[in-house]
């Protein structure tokens, strides 16, 4: 890429991070920019799956194809139209395609060896397709992610990243490590928008796309949305933090439409509760991965 890299105050301040991932469907954005933007900050990366063999991104969020009414017939796939709309944009494809030649993506720690003591610092990315819940689910992983909190490193999530968090109990208080923490993560507006552009018109054959858990029968709709899950980790419900209404630039932070960029964060929404920083979706993350620089360099 062409852009100037994001610098901090000095090589010295470079930090020890671990990006967690799964093995397939993690969103490209959410791990491939935030990586670049800390590894241009001078911070050395580490990634780790479940099993130590590279993980691959939600192949739909890379090419779009397969989002739109007629991605069901493989004349047609590669006609897109949603899918141009939906899929990563420019930025997020281009760093990941910077990302998958990175020696320590291609060689990631298996999350048993894990040790928070070795690392100074944790970003926890997001993704929506099914085979994120792995990830969500890996206890020994949540066992980790409980680690670093108890001890005071800085931790970073976006979007499901917030869900792995929030499902992590402390040994020490036995309750989940965003407990008496403010937090945001993917509302269940943008959730909710998304899966019905997608079951109701975009990807109908596929109503499920979008929901990486789904309700019951007699289950009340949003109830295993990533917000729901979230705020019945928390102290109170208040403490998740949306958008305020009144909130300049509230539509574009809030309409699911427009990205933040490099240099322009009217479109962001991150929240910070001390060494904790936490984001909503792929259009917060130049923010966040920024924002979470600033907080390592500082």
């Amino acid at each position: 890429m062409n852009a100037r890299p994001f610098r901090t105050h000095a090589m010295s301040h470079c930090r020890r991070i671990l990006i967690p991932i799964p093995l397939h469907d993690f969103d490209p954005t959410e791990v491939a920019l935030s990586w670049r933007i800390l590894r241009d900050a001078g911070h050395h990366i580490e990634f780790a799956t479940v099993d130590g063999t590279r993980g691959h991104a939600d192949p739909l969020m890379l090419s779009g194809e397969g989002l739109d009414p007629w991605g069901w017939l493989p004349g047609l796939r590669k006609l897109r139209l949603f899918g141009l709309m939906l899929r990563a944009d420019h930025h997020g494809r281009q760093a990941y395609a910077a990302l998958e030649q990175d020696p320590a993506f291609l060689q990631p720690r298996r999350f048993e060896d894990l040790n928070a003591a070795q690392y100074d610092a944790l970003l926890l990315p997001g993704g929506h397709a099914k085979g994120m819940r792995p990830y969500l689910e890996d206890q020994v992983l949540q066992a980790v992610v409980a680690d670093f909190f108890d001890s005071g490193k800085p931790v970073a999530a976006v979007c499901h990243g917030v869900l792995l968090a929030a499902r992590s109990i402390s040994p020490r208080t036995q309750r989940s490590v965003l407990y008496g923490r403010k937090t945001t993560a993917l509302t269940w507006k943008l959730e909710r928008s998304a899966w019905d552009l997608t079951r109701f018109l975009a990807r109908f054959w596929d109503p499920g796309y979008y929901r990486t858990y789904g309700e019951s029968k007699g289950e009340p709709a949003g109830y295993w949305s990533v917000e729901q899950e979230v705020k019945r980790a928390l102290a109170s419900p208040e403490d998740f933090i949306d958008v305020p209404a009144g909130t300049p630039d509230y539509f574009r932070k809030t309409g699911g439409l427009v990205r933040d960029r490099a240099g322009d964060d009217r479109a962001a929404w991150v929240v910070q509760d001390g060494n904790y920083l936490s984001a909503r979706w792929p259009g917060d993350v130049h923010t966040f991965a920024r924002r979470y620089a600033a907080m390592l360099a500082a």
